[in-house]
């Protein structure tokens, strides 16, 4: 082979290195953002967090690379084999460190992320300083930048739509590590004969390949691990859907859905909840025959409604078709909710809700919003005032809306911070709330754009929790969960968000 031809080869290899690893780089961040956020929650301080510290630590790591002299190939591909072995085993790190030393893991998180950033700082000026062999520095600096701006579009696209959905946060974390590795193997392939530490390296890079080889094979044990010390009783079914992680458990009677690590029921009393959100609403409406769900992907909820005989047509908006498939199919939920997702008069869809509402031009007697809680900025919205108003067009005239509204005990500004938003788009609101025992007191409100008379709620189906002296009591509030002043919730400010988590902080500090 030619010198030409060999420079071509080098020069390639270097770039597709730059790209594989501008990919890796991406990919760590959101990994272990992610695993924050699903961990510790509060999704914007998380990516914050992670991100700044990334930066901060790649700055760092492109001063310390002036100090790099010599054999800079073999330099560049033992800090890719670093990066490798710390950044793919990094989910599993977080993750063991979470479920047996949850004190140190802002510590162990901080560690992880200044190594592999430092690491990362390194590469792209070892990279160029070896690529300006083959051309002006202008030339080199144009194509360096350019290759790395494509990973990084790579690895953006890539983990929300074709790895998270695919692998799960540790299967992707330690394919990562692996691609790390593919790095080197290429730069050994193209560079063997020039570099005088080949075998050293090549043992290096196989060794650290079976490891996270290792760790891919047996990634559900792994995680099947750590996730029996999360969670108290016994796991009988995980996923990981493009939209969130699913975890079913069970002990004794006892049958509960985890949603990214939050509880959504406990089979043990998950009909105080749902009759009280649904119930209330339908009693109240003119007609009953067009109802809409926005959320209630596990069924519960059109279980409840279609205890009435003159229900004709639910439409459930769910965004997460694996939820509502699963609902569907899988035998211990499809008892729960007595198959009211393959009933006839229930239509799904899986959309999201606030899309939905834009889109959609049908009006609906009844509509009942059972969204998990605001705890991220993308669940915030689904609580505005415009999601609302949106939601208020859709209601016909004499119609009823009900929503569960969070805890007024626990997250008491919140709370109100729903009833306030309500209000603001024109709607009469009843706010109300009953006491579930895995949830404690949890509040909801009823809204329509006639005033309800409460007084007047009678319950004409079978239920097993609600009676006249719990209607009666459910819409008077305690001094200590009373109304309080709060901002109204909207899609450009989110107060409704950070008095949710600064609740939780006070009875949850992580």
């Amino acid at each position: 082979m030619g010198r030409i031809d060999q420079d071509k080869r080098e020069v390639g290899a270097l770039f597709t290195s730059i790209l594989v690893i501008a990919v890796c780089g991406l990919l760590y961040e959101l990994l272990v953002g992610s695993i924050s956020t699903y961990l510790l929650g509060n999704s914007i301080y998380q990516f914050s967090i992670t991100i700044g510290l990334f930066m901060t630590a790649m700055g760092l790591g492109s001063y310390l690379s002036k100090r790099f002299r010599g054999d800079l190939l073999t330099q560049f591909m033992v800090v890719e084999i670093a990066i490798g072995l710390v950044g793919g085993t990094s989910a599993a790190a977080l993750f063991a460190i979470f479920s047996t030393l949850k004190e140190v893991y802002k510590l162990v998180m901080v560690i992880i992320i200044v190594t592999v950033g430092t690491l990362i700082g390194l590469e792209i000026p070892l990279v160029a300083r070896i690529a300006k062999r083959y051309g002006t520095l202008r030339d080199t600096l144009a194509n360096v930048l350019s290759f790395d701006y494509l990973g990084a579009l790579v690895a953006s696209v890539a983990f929300p739509l074709v790895l998270l959905p695919n692998f799960g946060l540790l299967k992707t974390a330690f394919l990562t590590g692996l691609f790390n590795l593919a790095v080197v193997v290429l730069n050994l392939r193209v560079f063997w004969r020039t570099l005088r530490t080949r075998w050293p390296l090549a043992l290096a890079t196989a060794s650290s390949a079976g490891l996270l080889l290792a760790g891919f094979f047996y990634s559900l044990q792994i995680t099947s691990l750590f996730e029996h010390r999360l969670y108290q009783d016994e796991i009988l079914y995980t996923q990981q859907t493009p939209y969130q992680r699913i975890v079913i458990t069970k002990w004794k009677d006892d049958l509960r859905l985890f949603l990214d690590g939050n509880l959504q029921f406990s089979s043990t009393d998950e009909y105080r909840y749902h009759e009280s959100l649904v119930h209330p609403a339908l009693s109240l409406a003119r007609s009953r025959e067009d109802i809409l769900i926005l959320g209630g992907g596990d069924g519960l909820i059109a279980r409840e409604m279609l205890k009435y005989p003159d229900v004709r047509n639910v439409t459930l908006v769910d965004i997460d078709r694996e939820m509502t498939s699963l609902a569907a199919r899988y035998p211990l939920l499809a008892e729960l909710n007595q198959g009211s997702l393959q009933d006839h008069r229930v239509r799904i869809v899986n959309q999201d809700a606030y899309k939905y509402l834009e889109e959609t031009s049908g009006l609906y007697q009844a509509i009942i919003i059972d969204l998990p809680d605001p705890r991220n900025e993308n669940l915030a919205k689904l609580y505005s005032r415009e999601f609302y108003g949106l939601a208020a067009r859709h209601l016909a005239a004499g119609g009823m809306l009900a929503t569960q509204a969070a805890s007024p005990y626990f997250v008491r500004k919140a709370y109100w911070s729903v009833v306030h938003t309500l209000r603001d788009v024109g709607l009469y609101v009843k706010p109300y709330h009953v006491y579930v025992p895995s949830f404690g007191d949890w509040g909801f409100a009823l809204a329509s754009n006639v005033e309800p008379n409460v007084e007047s709620v009678r319950i004409s189906v079978p239920v097993r929790f609600l009676s006249s002296s719990v209607l009666k009591g459910m819409f008077s509030f305690d001094a200590d969960i009373a109304e309080v002043p709060v901002a109204v919730n909207t899609l450009n400010e989110s107060p409704l968000l950070w008095y949710y988590l600064e609740g939780w902080a006070k009875w949850h500090p992580r």
